[in-house]
């Protein structure tokens, strides 16, 4: 079950949002799976497939947590990200342009 807003998380007592967030994302394999849902919809096993092969037991946690968060909604064409899900992470989107631009510095 994942720690809400108001809760202790991973280094915070006082449950901050930011850290509640930031501990949400931490855990394996939930960046991965909001980052291959920015495509659209999925099914559990298509989303298991383009995973690297996440385990079934692992993946069902970890949809769980982001539905119970309001990031994932369970659609008709399979897990799909909610409004929010997708401001999320279209926040990403300078972060990855950051990383972009550090692994060619890296790169020379």
């Amino acid at each position: 079950m994942a720690k809400l807003p108001g809760h202790p998380v991973r280094g915070s007592t006082t449950g901050r949002p930011i850290m509640a967030l930031l501990d949400l994302l931490g855990q394996r394999w939930t960046l991965r799976i909001l980052w291959e849902l920015k495509a659209g919809a999925m099914t559990f096993r298509a989303l298991r497939e383009v995973c690297d092969g996440v385990s079934p037991t692992l993946l069902n946690t970890r949809l769980k947590d982001l539905r119970q968060v309001q990031f994932v909604e369970l659609t008709d064409s399979g897990y799909a990200l909610t409004k929010m899900g997708r401001e999320l992470v279209e926040e990403f989107s300078a972060l990855d342009r950051w990383a972009e631009g550090w692994a060619k510095t890296l790169n020379q």
